[in-house]
């Protein structure tokens, strides 16, 4: 018999770590949620031609093609060579979605009486994407995404940063950076160094920053024919760190011939007055002129966290892409949005281990030691749960030691005690089984305790 097996880039969550997942995913709602946005769900699969030369071609290569019912090859010429990219569309009609923006902007689309815009809209479902399995990279995985359609405003954006430290404190987890960059300024500082032939060049060296370094970028630059004294030039510009604000006014100077960099350093500073005006702090938040990702999808603001201290890439990115949401319905809609990296935000709240061990677990188990008892553990087990007390009962009459070592597994707190004696008197039991003290209580005390325990 062959060993049970799950499909390579995919994982089963048992309870343990489902505890630590449904917490991440519940402090995640309760933020968009109090920030007023709505839930949206869409299907698993979306159709070929909604999915389809939306990520470019190296993102139709990674799309999980769903096959036809039936006799899926009956439509194919056999007697012609077969090749994957010519019978795809007689063999396969839909596919597995590969993010939740594009299914978005169908649904914008498809209800434009029932969406009202500006449509603050969250959503946490998987995704999946055929791409090679590696540490944080997973063929099937959860995004939790959050977009504000339908206003240029620059509000939007520094709702986003506030949202983003809110979750981040909630998890315990303040120690973070959040960079920004913006489209606008990239193409500032190429139309500067006249350099606006070979934007697509520059933009995906400078991509590459984290990965292969300075010198790393330098080699690129030189290798995509850049002039090497622009390129150190370049180079220059992109290494500015330091406050943030300092940086902004810097790159103004330094970029003074140049719209479009001012326009991109007028809107972050606008951003980050924003942040002041709701009283945030702009500690956390550095501008990154090599933050480049997504060169043909961000029109505007670029956003991306990583947790200090940590190895581990982003655990967050977004920003604004104003031409994608109406590129079903014909009509442009501006949006912006940023999308948390459950997986990597749950590796990183492990290793720091501040995760729940038992968020999920029954705070009480019940025993049952003889069949002529146990409506008595019944009236128990319903009185606590009526009062709101997770609580479960141990199945079957087993010797008391059994039923201990079975609540100690599962992390169970709390034991009552339902034996003869507490039958007969009303009185229980309760045993905290971390400290081993056991107290006598009447029901409702039980319930008292474990409420303000």
């Amino acid at each position: 018999m062959n060993k049970p097996a799950i499909p390579k880039g995919t994982r089963d969550f048992l309870p343990v770590q489902m505890a630590g997942r449904k917490y991440i995913f519940s402090v995640l709602q309760q933020t968009f949620e109090k920030y007023g946005f709505l839930p949206l769900e869409t299907p698993a699969m979306e159709l070929q031609e909604t999915l389809r030369g939306k990520y470019g071609e190296e993102g139709n290569q990674l799309i999980f093609n769903v096959l036809n019912s039936g006799d899926f090859l009956k439509e194919v010429d056999t007697a012609q060579p077969l090749q994957s990219s010519k019978i795809l569309r007689h063999i396969s009609k839909k596919a597995l979605r590969y993010d939740l923006t594009v299914p978005l902007a169908r649904v914008v689309a498809m209800y434009p009486n029932e969406i009202i815009l500006p449509f603050r809209r969250y959503q946490m479902q998987p995704v999946w994407r055929a791409d090679s399995p590696q540490k944080g990279r997973y063929q099937e995985f959860y995004q939790c995404d959050v977009d504000i359609i339908g206003t240029p405003s620059l509000t939007s954006e520094a709702e986003l940063l506030t949202m983003i430290q809110d979750v981040f404190d909630t998890l315990r987890l303040p120690d973070i950076i959040i960079k920004i960059n913006h489209r606008q300024l990239l193409s500032g500082i190429v139309e500067q160094l006249s350099l606006q032939d070979k934007e697509t060049d520059v933009l995906v060296a400078i991509d590459k920053w984290d990965k292969i370094g300075t010198d790393g970028v330098l080699k690129e630059l030189t290798q995509r024919e850049i002039n090497p004294e622009k390129a150190k030039e370049l180079i220059n510009m992109l290494s500015l760190k330091g406050d943030t604000i300092m940086v902004l006014q810097e790159l103004a100077q330094k970029l003074n011939h140049s719209p479009k960099a001012q326009q991109g350093i007028q809107d972050l500073q606008k951003i980050l007055n924003y942040l002041s005006a709701m009283n945030y702090s702009t500690e956390r938040i550095q501008v990154d002129i090599t933050l480049a990702r997504g060169l043909s999808y961000y029109t505007g603001t670029i956003i991306e966290v990583k947790a200090n201290n940590v190895q581990m890439g982003s655990i967050l990115g977004g920003g604004r892409y104003d031409n994608l949401i109406g590129m079903f319905s014909g009509r442009d809609i501006t949006a912006v949005g940023i999308s948390f990296g459950v997986d990597r935000i749950y590796d990183v709240l492990k290793e720091k281990q501040l995760l729940p061990t038992n968020a999920y677990n029954s705070r009480v188990l019940v025993t049952q030691f003889h069949e002529n008892l146990l409506e008595n553990s019944l009236m128990v087990l319903s009185t606590l749960r009526k009062a709101g007390i997770a609580t479960e009962l141990y199945p079957e009459p087993k010797k008391i030691g059994k039923q201990f070592e079975y609540a100690d597994k599962k992390g169970i707190p709390y034991v009552v005690i339902v034996g003869e004696d507490e039958v007969k008197t009303g009185i229980y039991s309760l045993k905290e089984l971390k400290t081993g003290v056991q107290q006598s209580f009447s029901l409702q005390e039980i319930i008292n305790h474990l409420k303000n325990s």
